[in-house]
């Protein structure tokens, strides 16, 4: 049921959006996740396609997934 509703994120070219979110939100921070996924959409608006909340929001998931794995490696680190 539950993955039912994510079924979004296999759709289209979401997986690139969330996997350069990883890259991204792993590197930097959820802030320029952010600038990094509005500008892909801004893009895409630009050259005659329309925002896509959903590419967005697939670019911010990554974003967020990547920023985790990188304070995990900050505290493995510091530990």
């Amino acid at each position: 049921m539950i993955l039912s509703k994510f079924k979004w994120i296999t759709e289209s070219n979401r997986p690139k959006h969330f996997k350069y979110g990883i890259l991204v939100g792993l590197v930097f921070t959820e802030l320029c996740v952010l600038g990094v996924a509005s500008g892909m959409e801004f893009k895409d608006k630009q050259y005659g396609g329309s925002w896509d909340w959903l590419d967005w929001s697939a670019t911010m998931l990554g974003g967020l997934i990547g920023q985790l794995i990188q304070l995990e490696i900050i505290w493995y680190i510091n530990n």
